[in-house]
């Protein structure tokens, strides 16, 4: 029953077209057929008899038996042909068959004759052409033919007469037949377009996967792609406090505090895993812990676009050898948190991610910081994440909403699993407002969000610039491929790691 409403809260627009499709149709065919007139008229059956009761009585029930054949003879040429000659038709007695009904009621002498036409006055002169042609037909039938008269003689009781309104088309009866039918066909499209649509939507979708914890709920918001760091947002807005609600549960899922380093990815570009990352490390900041922001997506780095730093110099450059890690570090915010940027991209990724040097750093940083968070390259498209799984105490696996499909999300999964990472929860990104799979609950009043809007538009340039961008972790092209190359870059200034991870 859930699964139903779901389906029909997701599909209700869909669901609605498909009404007022069937409804304008209805409507429409009510309009475009001619309309149709029909006319009725009644005949009286009875035997020419003056005899006893019982003579009454047995001639009543030979006509009744006899009514019935008189309303199979009405449609016959017999009947018709010269209704048709009185009147001066120029149709044949088939034709006009098909326009005339007639019926009697069980137990009963009385036979109704019903004719349609375009016309009301022809239908009402049909009719009664038709119930006089009955008339002597069965008087010539059932005349004996020793001679003298019929024993059954048929007389018209209800004239016809013609009709003020047409009998077709019905107009209410097509446009509730309309209105049914575009309903169906609209439920029937919505269970059509869920049962073959594999995207993450929300988290009953997410459950059909994984069993693995939500950690946060991120609702989409519009002014996330101009202004996407959470020191950006009202204090007491929705995504503000997603990302609080992210950190809690994070200390839940890591209570034993063996996850001091956490690896942040995603299953394919575009997810926001690089803002997930980012905000994250901001919110561990803003509790007092002192954090180190990693950015370990060497293919395409965001972070330092986010925070407006430089990353010329950075995690390449500490894993060549070139610089310590310490001098590296650039301190961001009011808050204890430093950035270590990517540094210049290389053309070995993912044998620098998986070397001894990468684990030296990140047992190094663990030492220094409360809390690490690195932004790794998402998984699918590239093995980098992987690789660093395995240098890390647990991953968070950004999921976007309606971007990701179930096969995708379930081949990410494997391949943590595959290295035996420790995949501490799940984050479902860019949540609808509003609909079946919201996930957004606001406990403040407008004002207390106006006044955080204010305090907002006041801090909009962070670090050494503005962090204003047109678009939120878009699909990027260094992703495309399953190994990154660009010969424009000089692969000697980033020599291979003396001694890379078995």
């Amino acid at each position: 029953m859930n699964e139903s409403l779901r389906i029909l809260r997701r599909n209700w627009l869909i669901v609605l077209s498909a009404t007022l499709a069937g409804l304008l149709l209805g409507g429409a065919v009510s309009v475009l057929v001619k309309p149709t007139y029909t006319s009725s008229t009644q005949l009286f059956v009875a035997i020419q008899s003056s005899g006893s009761v019982q003579e009454l009585q047995q001639g009543n029930t030979f006509s009744q038996a006899r009514v019935q054949s008189y309303v199979k003879t009405v449609r016959t040429p017999v009947v018709l042909a010269p209704a048709i000659d009185s009147l001066g038709l120029g149709i044949s007695a088939s034709q006009l068959a098909e326009r005339v009904t007639a019926s009697t009621e069980l137990n009963t002498v009385l036979i109704n004759i019903s004719v349609s036409d375009t016309s009301p006055v022809q239908a009402a002169a049909t009719a009664s052409a038709v119930a006089d042609s009955l008339i002597k037909a069965i008087d010539t039938l059932e005349k004996p033919k020793t001679g003298g008269t019929s024993p059954v003689s048929l007389s018209v009781i209800t004239p016809a007469q013609a009709p003020s309104s047409p009998s077709a088309p019905n107009t209410r009866l097509n446009l509730m037949l309309g209105l049914l039918l575009g309903l169906a066909a609209g439920v029937a499209i919505a269970v059509l377009r869920s049962t073959l649509d594999y995207r993450i939507r929300g988290e009953a979708d997410l459950r059909r996967v994984t069993e693995a914890p939500l950690l946060g709920a991120i609702s989409f918001d519009q002014n996330a792609a101009g202004q996407p760091l959470l020191t950006q947002a009202p204090a007491q807005s929705p995504r503000a406090e997603s990302f609080r609600q992210l950190r809690t549960n994070l200390n839940f899922a890591n209570v034993s505090g063996q996850a001091k380093t956490v690896l942040v990815t995603s299953s394919l570009p575009g997810e926001g895993k690089s803002t997930t990352a980012t905000n994250l490390a901001i919110a561990l900041a803003q509790s007092g812990q002192t954090v180190c922001l990693v950015d370990a997506d060497l293919r395409r780095p965001m972070v330092n676009e986010y925070l407006g730093l430089d990353r010329n110099a950075g995690l390449t450059t500490a894993l060549v050898g070139n610089a310590d890690v310490a001098d590296l570090l650039q301190p961001w915010g009011d808050d204890q948190m430093y950035v270590l940027t990517s540094g210049q991209i290389p053309p070995n990724p993912s044998e620098l991610l998986g070397s001894v040097q990468m684990r030296q750093i990140v047992e190094r940083l663990e030492q220094i910081f409360d809390a690490i968070v690195i932004d790794a390259p998402p998984l699918l498209p590239v093995t980098d994440a992987a690789v660093l799984s395995q240098q890390v105490g647990g991953v968070v696996l950004v999921v976007g909403s309606q971007s990701v499909k179930q096969q995708d999300l379930e081949k990410s999964l494997a391949a943590l699993k595959m290295v035996e990472a420790n995949v501490l929860g799940v984050v479902l990104n860019r949540l609808p407002l509003k609909g079946a799979d919201a996930y957004s609950y606001s406990y403040y009043s407008s004002d207390s969000a106006a006044a955080g809007e204010v305090r907002s538009r006041d801090n909009r340039t962070i670090g050494n610039r503005s962090t204003s961008r047109s678009s939120v972790d878009p699909q990027p092209e260094e992703y495309r491929g399953s190994e990154f190359q660009d010969p424009a870059r000089d692969a000697s200034f980033f020599p291979a790691p003396r001694n890379r991870a078995e």
